[in-house]
């Protein structure tokens, strides 16, 4: 999908160059009118970026970040704090930290010498997916890679370099979500043993009435604060990419 929306802005750019612009509206002052127009390098680019969020969940680390976080929340019962927002921060924050690297790669490898006129587009677009496909692949299931080839009704036998984008790409997102969970199943572990403790105290105390919740949670914000939770879960996060 990137390669296309690269395609697409190396057409528009095209067509840029062989005129002034896209007219948008134009001014009457007097006998004399002005036409206000937008460059298509402009017009292409804003159209690049409304898929800037469907790129970053299928090419990045943002979506396992992203989920386990929700799920550290829902373990730790808090409904809205950390705020969504927050969240996304967080995760916005990590993804490009990892994948620093991965871009460093393709600005030096792909942007800067088609910035400076060495490649052309096409070469630049092959060097820049080079590293991403190896981010993908060294973090997708095989299973999940199989099943996406089946599906596609291509060879299961293809090497890395064969296997075709759009079918690394759901494959990527399959074991990001998997990987996702198991890493939330461990960290609602200790949660959950908190939450049995104190239903089984208030339990033999008579107290039926009265909701686990309000007395474990100020448990479990002790304990993940004691125990430093947020780096650990952020070094877990790191850790889990290599």
């Amino acid at each position: 999908m990137w390669r296309v929306l690269l395609v697409f802005v190396l057409s528009f750019s095209s067509a840029a160059y062989a005129s002034d612009g896209l007219t948008l509206f134009s001014l009457a002052d007097g006998d004399k009118t002005q036409a206000v127009s937008v460059k298509l390098e402009i017009l292409a680019l804003m159209t690049v970026l409304s898929f800037l969020p469907a790129l970053l969940m299928m090419l990045t680390s943002f979506t396992r970040i992203i989920v386990v976080l929700a799920i550290l929340r829902q373990a730790l019962g808090l409904q809205q704090s950390p705020p969504n927002k927050v969240l996304i921060g967080i995760a916005l924050v990590m993804t490009i930290f990892i994948m620093r690297p991965v871009g460093q790669e393709i600005y030096d490898d792909a942007f800067l010498p088609y910035d400076m006129g060495q490649i052309e587009l096409p070469e630049a677009v092959a060097r820049g997916e080079v590293p991403l496909r190896q981010f993908m692949l060294a973090q997708t299931r095989e299973t999940d890679l199989e099943q996406m080839l089946k599906i596609a009704d291509e060879p299961i036998t293809l090497t890395a370099d064969e296997i075709p984008f759009f079918v690394l790409m759901p494959a990527f997102v399959l074991s990001e979500l998997k990987t996702a969970f198991q890493i939330g199943f461990l960290l609602f572990l200790p949660f959950l043993v908190i939450d049995l403790v104190v239903a089984s105290v208030l339990m033999s105390m008579g107290m039926m009435m009265l909701s686990p919740l309000i007395i474990s949670l100020p448990f479990k914000l002790m304990v993940f604060v004691l125990v430093d939770g947020w780096s650990m879960t952020v070094s877990t996060l790191v850790a889990s990419y290599g």
